[in-house]
């Protein structure tokens, strides 16, 4: 089993599963963050410059360190999407994810076939066409997932049809998008702690993996407690920048 197939059986078995978010372009960094131990990498080409060439090179380093790469697409059309799955990307997270409606149309643009993506049997997904035509079309399913953000007030109150929806793998909370949709400025609010915990609900009711992107990675305990099992702490800028403040402090204090 492929190490996208692994991923995929877990998010779907909803194992809890901990990943952080890469916004710089060295491929290095994919493979440092494997060696950390975490379960999946996300590649944040919504809110960082990636392009096509930069999400090729990425999957290449996640698939050496055998290290799940999500990838969080800047636009949801069928060329985005297409090239993070050629690339051999785990699968997707799409970003405002508002209405069921829309969680339908990524699910069908994540799929090969008839009104589906755009298919070639020697990507890097396909294994650069040692699986065959039929080979790749049965194993993409079992190795694609579909992550759908839940970023506003909206997409809250229809959290628990987007999650039924066949084919979403998981919801995944941006507290910080979430809290600035509702002109509020703190994401540990009391109304943002509950619409979290609401959409986390929907999920579990659904039997939908449900998470968020944690600022305090102390207080998983409390969000497990809630339902929750998809966790995304730092990214490899803010573990980098972290460390440094933490390294320059301690010298100044030290001398």
């Amino acid at each position: 089993m492929s190490i996208r197939a692994t991923f995929a059986k877990h998010l779907r078995t909803r194992a809890t599963l901990v990943g952080s978010f890469v916004k710089s372009s060295d491929p290095a960094n994919v493979e440092l963050l494997g060696h950390a131990g975490f379960d999946f990498v996300i590649l944040d080409a919504e809110h960082a410059a990636f392009d096509r060439a930069d999400v090729a090179r990425m999957a290449m380093a996640a698939r050496a360190a055998n290290l799940p790469l999500v990838v969080r697409v800047p636009a949801t059309d069928g060329g985005w999407i297409a090239t993070v799955l050629d690339a051999g990307a785990a699968g997707i997270m799409a970003p405002q994810v508002r209405d069921a409606d829309m969680a339908r149309a990524l699910v069908a643009a994540t799929r090969y076939g008839p009104n589906g993506l755009g298919f070639s049997p020697s990507t890097a997904g396909a294994d650069y066409g040692t699986r065959g035509i039929a080979g790749h079309l049965a194993q993409a399913p079992e190795e694609t997932v579909l992550i759908c953000q839940i970023e506003d007030r909206t997409a809250v109150q229809n959290a628990a049809e987007i999650a039924a929806v066949d084919g979403v793998d998981a919801l995944l909370l941006g507290p910080v998008d979430l809290t600035v949709s509702l002109g509020l400025t703190d994401p540990t609010a009391p109304e943002i702690t509950d619409l979290c915990k609401r959409t986390i609900k929907a999920g579990v009711a659904a039997k939908t993996t449900a998470g968020l992107f944690l600022g305090n990675p102390a207080d998983s305990q409390k969000w497990q407690s809630a339902g929750a099992n998809l966790f995304v702490i730092g990214s490899d800028q803010a573990f980098l920048l972290g460390a440094a403040k933490a390294a320059l402090q301690q010298f100044r204090h030290s001398s």
